[in-house]
């Protein structure tokens, strides 16, 4: 007698780890999020570093404005 379980179809989600139906995490997947995480990463340092600059300048501005 044949198996009562209909085969996936192509476009069917894989089980997840805890069997329930979901996104299956493959390398690719797992690369992406982590390329992701490491811009965010870089566009925040980026933005720490560009701000430091920024409040350096306005320092040495004061103090050449408001040299004795």
């Amino acid at each position: 007698m044949p198996d009562a379980t209909p085969a996936p179809s192509p476009g069917d989600p894989e089980p997840g780890p805890s069997g329930t139906p979901g996104p299956a995490v493959t390398p690719a997947g797992k690369r992406d999020s982590e390329d992701r995480t490491t811009e965010r990463q870089m566009w925040w340092n980026l933005a720490y570093f560009l701000f430091g600059i920024h409040l350096v300048a306005l320092i040495m501005i004061y103090a050449v404005r408001h040299h004795g």
